[in-house]
């Protein structure tokens, strides 16, 4: 049932975990104590999706870490399977300089454990109660990684713990006192949600002339295109159309890990239901793209897209898309829509700032691992132009 069993113990506190191979092996109740708010993306529901729809090429793993038979802190990991000569690894998942490719990388098939969630940018790997200090906690995850990692039979050659906002600097770089480097990745675009924005047009009035006019000429290049919300069924029936517009914006990423499809969207509508929306984007009858977004706390989070590139220019289809996701957070009335990373310049211009991340990873062995330390200094985020379209504020 557990694939180990083992304890960490760091200033007179030690935590018992257990390290579960599927996830229904989990002890649910345990699980939702240190989950008790919900946080979406370490759900049982979300998580069951990703491994009956992607186990094939994905390992999942769980820990649950326990103080006094109490459990006190959960974590999620993945194991993947990468060769680097089918693979490119330039946004994995920030830029990779050439030093550290051909030193660690080129040729080879490498194993990784990540901490963290594949899909989705920002602090969605790891959660603690109250009990704990930061310090605590994120001492005995590194801890209880680095002896799974040791424990593997196929021991992989990474630990990769992502990816954190600035607030958690001050206490994720705690990872650093165990030999895990600091990268500094390419930036999340955020864009804050005024609350005076109570309507689409609150939002345009707040635009500077120039951005106001761009977006109205968005509007009405995309004036054929018809959105509608997708259930369940509706994403079960364009099944095929959904996978040809997701792979087209795939094979234009520089890097992949693991891909989704219309099974995993279809059970994450069964199983989150509102908490998951589908947009279908359509000319006439034809699934011309599609966007989806989690409604996490007080923000929501875009995440995967499909396009089909033949209608996007002449129908502004991707700068509508963005367009849209605004007026989905202002019906939602969240605080914040994170874009994520990628096409910084043209998200800025929809009011979408940059916001610094960072990951650790450690090699597996110590020779190398002191290899990295200087050629990760060599990575760095990549360069990009922001645009601010709002007006002053007096």
């Amino acid at each position: 049932m557990h694939y180990c069993k083992s304890e960490v113990t760091y200033k007179n506190r030690t935590l018992q975990y257990h390290f579960f191979k599927c996830i229904d092996a989990i002890p649910v109740a345990d699980w939702n104590q240190v989950n008790a708010a919900k946080q979406l993306f370490l759900t049982l529901p979300y998580l069951k999706t990703l491994e009956d729809t992607l186990s094939e090429t994905i390992e999942f793993r769980y820990l649950i870490f326990y103080e006094n038979n109490t459990p006190v802190a959960i974590a999620v990991t993945q194991l993947l399977h990468l060769n680097t000569a089918q693979t490119k690894l330039s946004e994995f998942p920030c830029k990779v300089s050439d030093a550290l490719y051909h030193q660690f990388f080129k040729n080879t098939d490498i194993k990784v454990l990540v901490c963290g969630n594949l899909f989705s940018c920002g602090e969605h790997g790891f959660m603690f109660s109250n009990d704990l200090s930061p310090q605590i906690a994120f001492k005995c995850l590194s801890e209880a990684l680095q002896k799974i990692r040791r424990a593997e039979e196929n021991k992989p050659s990474f630990i990769l713990i992502k990816e954190f906002w600035p607030s958690s600097f001050k206490h994720s770089d705690q990872f650093k006192e165990d030999d895990f480097r600091e990268i500094q990745i390419d930036v999340n675009m955020v864009v804050p949600i005024a609350p005076s924005w109570t309507t689409f047009e609150d939002y345009l009035g707040a635009m500077k002339t120039k951005f106001r006019s761009r977006a109205k000429k968005v509007f009405k290049k995309s004036a054929a295109v018809h959105v509608k919300d997708f259930t369940a069924l509706d994403i079960a029936q364009y099944t095929d159309e959904i996978n040809t517009c997701y792979v087209s914006v795939l094979d234009k990423a520089a890097f992949q890990i693991g891909k989704l499809n219309a099974t995993t969207f279809h059970h994450l509508k069964v199983n989150l239901k509102d908490f998951f929306i589908f947009k279908g984007y359509f000319l006439d009858d034809k699934l011309v793209g599609f966007t989806t977004a989690f409604i996490i706390e007080d923000a929501i989070e875009a995440n995967h897209i499909g396009l089909d590139y033949e209608y996007n220019s002449s129908n502004a289809i991707y700068q509508r898309m963005l367009y849209d996701y605004v007026q989905l957070s202002i019906d939602y009335k969240v605080k914040t829509l994170i874009l994520g990373r990628t096409a910084e310049t043209i998200k800025s211009s929809i009011g979408a700032v940059p916001i610094a991340m960072k990951l650790y990873v450690r090699y597996g062995n110590v020779i190398s691992n002191t290899i990295l330390k200087p050629l990760i200094s060599t990575i760095t985020p990549s360069e990009y132009e922001i645009r601010n379209p709002f007006k002053k504020i007096s």
